[in-house]
Protein backbone atom coordinates (compact mmCIF):
# COMPACT_ATOMS: atom_id res chain seq x y z
CA UNK A 1 0.00 0.00 0.00
CA UNK A 2 2.82 2.29 0.50
CA UNK A 3 3.78 2.06 -3.03
CA UNK A 4 0.23 3.00 -4.09
CA UNK A 5 0.09 5.93 -2.02
CA UNK A 6 3.31 7.56 -2.81
CA UNK A 7 1.71 6.69 -6.41
CA UNK A 8 -1.63 8.24 -5.89
CA UNK A 9 0.34 11.72 -4.20
CA UNK A 10 2.02 11.61 -7.72
CA UNK A 11 -0.75 11.34 -9.83
CA UNK A 12 -2.61 13.90 -7.96
CA UNK A 13 -0.24 16.21 -7.75
CA UNK A 14 0.66 16.10 -11.59
CA UNK A 15 -2.69 16.31 -12.04
CA UNK A 16 -3.30 19.67 -9.95
CA UNK A 17 0.07 21.19 -10.40
CA UNK A 18 1.11 21.77 -6.76
CA UNK A 19 1.39 19.37 -3.35
CA UNK A 20 -1.30 21.76 -1.79
CA UNK A 21 -3.78 20.89 -4.31
CA UNK A 22 -3.21 17.17 -4.28
CA UNK A 23 -3.14 17.18 -0.20
CA UNK A 24 -6.71 18.83 -0.07
CA UNK A 25 -7.95 16.23 -2.01
CA UNK A 26 -5.72 12.89 -0.35
CA UNK A 27 -6.56 14.95 3.42
CA UNK A 28 -3.10 14.83 4.21
CA UNK A 29 -0.39 17.59 4.92
CA UNK A 30 1.50 19.48 1.78
CA UNK A 31 4.64 18.10 3.51
CA UNK A 32 3.12 14.63 3.68
CA UNK A 33 2.26 14.42 -0.10
CA UNK A 34 5.70 15.84 -0.72
CA UNK A 35 7.22 13.00 1.28
CA UNK A 36 5.24 10.30 -1.09
CA UNK A 37 6.67 11.78 -3.69
CA UNK A 38 10.13 11.94 -2.68
CA UNK A 39 10.05 8.24 -1.42
CA UNK A 40 8.80 7.39 -4.77
CA UNK A 41 11.62 9.28 -7.06
CA UNK A 42 14.11 7.54 -4.77
CA UNK A 43 12.58 4.23 -5.34
CA UNK A 44 12.90 4.92 -8.70
CA UNK A 45 16.37 6.57 -9.09
CA UNK A 46 14.53 9.65 -11.07
CA UNK A 47 13.51 13.15 -10.65
CA UNK A 48 9.75 13.81 -11.40
CA UNK A 49 9.16 17.06 -10.70
CA UNK A 50 10.98 20.38 -10.94
CA UNK A 51 10.68 22.09 -8.12
CA UNK A 52 9.72 26.14 -7.55
CA UNK A 53 8.44 28.61 -4.99
CA UNK A 54 5.58 29.14 -7.43
CA UNK A 55 4.57 25.37 -9.18
CA UNK A 56 5.34 21.91 -9.89
CA UNK A 57 6.60 20.94 -13.65
CA UNK A 58 6.91 17.76 -14.45
CA UNK A 59 10.18 16.53 -15.80
CA UNK A 60 10.62 14.36 -19.28
CA UNK A 61 10.55 11.09 -17.26
CA UNK A 62 7.95 12.21 -14.98
CA UNK A 63 5.83 13.20 -18.36
CA UNK A 64 6.68 9.59 -18.92
CA UNK A 65 6.20 8.05 -15.96
CA UNK A 66 2.66 9.45 -15.82
CA UNK A 67 1.92 8.38 -19.14
CA UNK A 68 2.90 4.94 -18.23
CA UNK A 69 1.01 4.31 -14.70
CA UNK A 70 -2.34 7.00 -14.90
CA UNK A 71 -4.50 4.65 -16.74
CA UNK A 72 -3.42 1.72 -14.44
CA UNK A 73 -3.67 3.85 -10.97
CA UNK A 74 -6.99 4.83 -12.33
CA UNK A 75 -8.13 1.36 -13.04
CA UNK A 76 -6.92 0.40 -9.41
CA UNK A 77 -8.40 2.90 -7.67
CA UNK A 78 -11.93 2.62 -9.16
CA UNK A 79 -11.35 -1.24 -8.55
CA UNK A 80 -11.02 -0.15 -5.01
CA UNK A 81 -14.14 2.43 -5.09
CA UNK A 82 -16.60 -0.36 -5.91
CA UNK A 83 -15.17 -2.97 -3.62
CA UNK A 84 -15.99 -0.69 -0.94
CA UNK A 85 -19.39 -1.32 -0.97
CA UNK A 86 -21.89 -1.57 1.89
CA UNK A 87 -23.52 -5.16 1.67
CA UNK A 88 -23.16 -5.03 -1.99
CA UNK A 89 -24.80 -1.79 -2.17
CA UNK A 90 -23.52 1.24 -3.65
CA UNK A 91 -22.01 3.40 -0.92
CA UNK A 92 -19.51 6.11 0.29
CA UNK A 93 -19.17 10.12 -0.06
CA UNK A 94 -20.65 11.31 -3.31
CA UNK A 95 -19.16 14.96 -4.46
CA UNK A 96 -21.18 17.10 -6.87
CA UNK A 97 -21.27 20.82 -7.91
CA UNK A 98 -24.39 22.13 -8.76
CA UNK A 99 -25.93 26.02 -9.53
CA UNK A 100 -27.35 26.82 -6.07
CA UNK A 101 -31.00 27.67 -7.67
CA UNK A 102 -30.83 25.00 -10.26
CA UNK A 103 -29.66 22.76 -7.74
CA UNK A 104 -32.53 24.11 -5.29
CA UNK A 105 -35.11 23.92 -7.33
CA UNK A 106 -34.73 20.94 -9.30
CA UNK A 107 -32.24 18.20 -7.55
CA UNK A 108 -32.83 19.06 -4.12
CA UNK A 109 -36.55 16.97 -4.65
CA UNK A 110 -34.91 14.26 -5.62
CA UNK A 111 -32.83 13.94 -2.84
CA UNK A 112 -35.55 12.29 -0.50
CA UNK A 113 -36.12 9.19 -3.34
CA UNK A 114 -32.08 8.74 -3.80
CA UNK A 115 -31.82 8.43 -0.18
CA UNK A 116 -34.24 5.34 -0.58
CA UNK A 117 -32.78 3.74 -3.18
CA UNK A 118 -29.34 3.97 -1.78
CA UNK A 119 -28.91 4.64 1.59
CA UNK A 120 -25.29 4.08 2.14
CA UNK A 121 -24.44 6.99 -0.08
CA UNK A 122 -23.39 10.12 1.58
CA UNK A 123 -24.41 13.20 -0.71
CA UNK A 124 -21.76 15.72 -0.76
CA UNK A 125 -23.37 18.98 -2.55
CA UNK A 126 -21.36 21.72 -3.50
CA UNK A 127 -23.77 24.74 -4.68
CA UNK A 128 -21.55 26.86 -6.80
CA UNK A 129 -22.76 29.27 -10.24
CA UNK A 130 -19.28 28.81 -11.30
CA UNK A 131 -18.28 25.93 -13.52
CA UNK A 132 -15.82 24.16 -11.57
CA UNK A 133 -12.87 21.88 -12.10
CA UNK A 134 -13.65 17.76 -11.61
CA UNK A 135 -10.44 16.72 -11.62
CA UNK A 136 -8.72 19.07 -9.12
CA UNK A 137 -11.47 19.71 -7.14
CA UNK A 138 -11.96 16.04 -6.74
CA UNK A 139 -15.68 16.10 -7.54
CA UNK A 140 -17.56 12.88 -8.76
CA UNK A 141 -19.76 14.26 -11.03
CA UNK A 142 -21.37 18.05 -11.87
CA UNK A 143 -24.59 19.51 -13.17
CA UNK A 144 -25.06 22.43 -15.08
CA UNK A 145 -23.00 24.16 -18.38
CA UNK A 146 -20.24 26.07 -19.74
CA UNK A 147 -17.98 23.31 -17.95
CA UNK A 148 -14.69 22.70 -20.36
CA UNK A 149 -14.52 18.95 -21.69
CA UNK A 150 -10.74 18.52 -20.58
CA UNK A 151 -9.40 15.46 -21.20
CA UNK A 152 -10.62 12.81 -19.23
CA UNK A 153 -14.35 14.22 -19.04
CA UNK A 154 -17.07 13.79 -20.87
CA UNK A 155 -20.83 15.37 -20.83
CA UNK A 156 -24.39 13.25 -20.48
CA UNK A 157 -26.92 16.04 -22.21
CA UNK A 158 -30.12 16.29 -20.26
CA UNK A 159 -31.80 18.82 -22.11
CA UNK A 160 -31.70 21.73 -24.20
CA UNK A 161 -32.23 25.61 -22.86
CA UNK A 162 -33.25 28.34 -24.24
CA UNK A 163 -33.48 31.81 -22.75
CA UNK A 164 -36.76 34.21 -22.85
CA UNK A 165 -37.99 37.39 -21.95
CA UNK A 166 -40.21 37.91 -19.36
CA UNK A 167 -41.58 40.86 -17.12
CA UNK A 168 -44.46 40.96 -14.08
CA UNK A 169 -47.91 41.35 -14.95
CA UNK A 170 -47.58 45.11 -12.63
CA UNK A 171 -44.68 46.06 -14.88
CA UNK A 172 -46.56 45.54 -18.19
CA UNK A 173 -50.03 46.99 -16.96
CA UNK A 174 -49.44 49.88 -18.45
CA UNK A 175 -47.70 49.12 -21.28
CA UNK A 176 -48.10 47.54 -24.53
CA UNK A 177 -47.30 44.23 -25.30
CA UNK A 178 -43.48 44.35 -27.70
CA UNK A 179 -44.60 42.54 -31.39
CA UNK A 180 -40.59 42.53 -32.24
CA UNK A 181 -37.68 42.47 -30.57
CA UNK A 182 -36.90 46.26 -31.49
CA UNK A 183 -39.65 47.32 -29.30
CA UNK A 184 -37.88 46.36 -26.17
CA UNK A 185 -35.65 49.53 -26.55
CA UNK A 186 -38.58 51.08 -24.96
CA UNK A 187 -38.48 48.93 -21.52
CA UNK A 188 -36.13 49.23 -19.02
CA UNK A 189 -33.70 45.95 -18.73
CA UNK A 190 -32.39 43.27 -15.71
CA UNK A 191 -29.21 42.59 -17.69
CA UNK A 192 -26.92 39.75 -16.14
CA UNK A 193 -23.30 40.42 -15.84
CA UNK A 194 -20.90 37.30 -16.92
CA UNK A 195 -19.26 35.73 -13.79
CA UNK A 196 -16.49 34.58 -15.49
CA UNK A 197 -15.68 37.39 -18.33
CA UNK A 198 -17.43 40.42 -16.50
CA UNK A 199 -19.49 41.52 -19.33
CA UNK A 200 -23.27 42.03 -20.08
CA UNK A 201 -24.73 39.62 -21.72
CA UNK A 202 -26.14 40.44 -24.57
CA UNK A 203 -28.95 38.22 -27.04
CA UNK A 204 -29.86 37.77 -30.52
CA UNK A 205 -33.42 36.54 -30.24
CA UNK A 206 -34.09 34.12 -33.14
CA UNK A 207 -38.00 32.42 -34.23
CA UNK A 208 -38.80 29.46 -35.83
CA UNK A 209 -38.84 30.96 -39.47
CA UNK A 210 -35.13 31.61 -38.92
CA UNK A 211 -35.57 35.52 -38.39
CA UNK A 212 -33.06 37.04 -36.21
CA UNK A 213 -33.17 39.91 -34.31
CA UNK A 214 -30.91 41.90 -31.88
CA UNK A 215 -32.83 42.47 -28.32
CA UNK A 216 -31.30 45.93 -26.93
CA UNK A 217 -33.43 47.72 -23.48
CA UNK A 218 -32.63 50.38 -21.36
CA UNK A 219 -29.92 48.94 -18.93
CA UNK A 220 -31.62 49.56 -15.73
CA UNK A 221 -30.62 46.66 -13.51
CA UNK A 222 -27.41 44.27 -13.69
CA UNK A 223 -27.27 41.24 -11.75
CA UNK A 224 -24.83 37.98 -12.20
CA UNK A 225 -27.38 35.70 -10.75
CA UNK A 226 -30.24 34.81 -13.32
CA UNK A 227 -32.34 33.77 -9.71
CA UNK A 228 -32.37 37.24 -8.55
CA UNK A 229 -33.02 39.02 -11.79
CA UNK A 230 -36.20 36.76 -12.03
CA UNK A 231 -36.81 37.94 -8.20
CA UNK A 232 -36.20 41.46 -9.32
CA UNK A 233 -38.51 41.21 -12.29
CA UNK A 234 -41.18 39.73 -10.92
CA UNK A 235 -40.67 42.96 -8.30
CA UNK A 236 -41.55 45.57 -11.57
CA UNK A 237 -38.32 46.10 -11.86
CA UNK A 238 -38.25 46.05 -15.68
CA UNK A 239 -38.27 43.13 -18.38
CA UNK A 240 -35.43 39.77 -17.79
CA UNK A 241 -33.93 37.66 -20.51
CA UNK A 242 -34.09 34.71 -18.26
CA UNK A 243 -32.98 31.10 -18.90
CA UNK A 244 -35.92 29.12 -18.78
CA UNK A 245 -34.72 26.58 -15.90
CA UNK A 246 -35.16 29.71 -13.77
CA UNK A 247 -38.68 31.17 -15.62
CA UNK A 248 -40.86 27.77 -16.02
CA UNK A 249 -41.93 28.16 -12.09
CA UNK A 250 -42.70 31.53 -12.39
CA UNK A 251 -44.15 31.76 -16.06
CA UNK A 252 -46.71 28.77 -14.91
CA UNK A 253 -47.57 30.70 -11.58
CA UNK A 254 -48.33 33.87 -13.42
CA UNK A 255 -45.76 35.48 -11.34
CA UNK A 256 -44.21 36.57 -14.34
CA UNK A 257 -45.36 36.68 -18.51
CA UNK A 258 -43.42 35.89 -21.43
CA UNK A 259 -43.09 39.00 -23.84
CA UNK A 260 -42.82 38.23 -27.26
CA UNK A 261 -43.68 34.24 -27.07
CA UNK A 262 -42.27 33.26 -30.55
CA UNK A 263 -38.91 34.46 -30.14
CA UNK A 264 -35.82 33.17 -27.71
CA UNK A 265 -32.39 32.69 -27.72
CA UNK A 266 -30.53 29.47 -27.42
CA UNK A 267 -28.76 29.01 -23.71
CA UNK A 268 -26.83 25.66 -24.63
CA UNK A 269 -27.55 22.35 -23.02
CA UNK A 270 -27.03 21.18 -19.31
CA UNK A 271 -25.58 18.35 -18.99
CA UNK A 272 -24.19 15.61 -16.05
CA UNK A 273 -20.28 15.31 -16.33
CA UNK A 274 -18.47 13.16 -15.22
CA UNK A 275 -14.87 11.11 -15.73
CA UNK A 276 -14.57 8.84 -19.02
CA UNK A 277 -13.28 5.85 -17.26
CA UNK A 278 -14.13 2.48 -18.45
CA UNK A 279 -15.43 1.51 -14.35
CA UNK A 280 -16.77 4.12 -12.54
CA UNK A 281 -17.11 3.87 -9.09
CA UNK A 282 -20.72 2.07 -8.58
CA UNK A 283 -22.17 5.18 -6.76
CA UNK A 284 -21.16 7.61 -9.46
CA UNK A 285 -22.92 4.92 -12.13
CA UNK A 286 -26.06 4.93 -10.17
CA UNK A 287 -26.38 8.88 -9.51
CA UNK A 288 -25.49 9.46 -13.29
CA UNK A 289 -28.75 6.86 -14.27
CA UNK A 290 -30.76 8.31 -11.32
CA UNK A 291 -30.49 11.73 -12.41
CA UNK A 292 -30.95 11.10 -16.46
CA UNK A 293 -34.37 9.29 -15.49
CA UNK A 294 -35.42 11.86 -13.08
CA UNK A 295 -34.99 14.19 -16.16
CA UNK A 296 -37.15 12.07 -18.36
CA UNK A 297 -39.58 11.36 -15.98
CA UNK A 298 -40.05 14.95 -15.42
CA UNK A 299 -40.13 16.23 -18.87
CA UNK A 300 -37.76 18.60 -17.35
CA UNK A 301 -36.21 18.53 -21.28
CA UNK A 302 -39.77 19.52 -22.60
CA UNK A 303 -39.77 22.46 -19.91
CA UNK A 304 -36.52 24.23 -20.29
CA UNK A 305 -36.99 24.33 -24.39
CA UNK A 306 -38.66 27.39 -25.17
CA UNK A 307 -39.53 26.76 -29.20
Amino acid sequence: MEALNSIESFVLSAESGSFSAAARRLGLTPAAVSKNVARLEASLGLRLFQRSTRKLTLTAAGERFLRDVADPFSALRDAFANAATHEGKPSGSLKVSMALAFGREYLLPLLGEFLDRYPAIVPDWHFDNRPVDLVAGAFDAAIGGGIELTPGIVARELARTHVIVAASPSYMVTREMPRHPADLAAFDAIVRRSATSGRLRAWTLRNQVGEQAEAECRTRLIFDDPEAMAHAAMLGHGVAFLPMPHAARWLSSGALIRLLPAWYADHGPISIYYSNKKLLPAKTRVFIDFVVAAFRKQRLASKFDAR
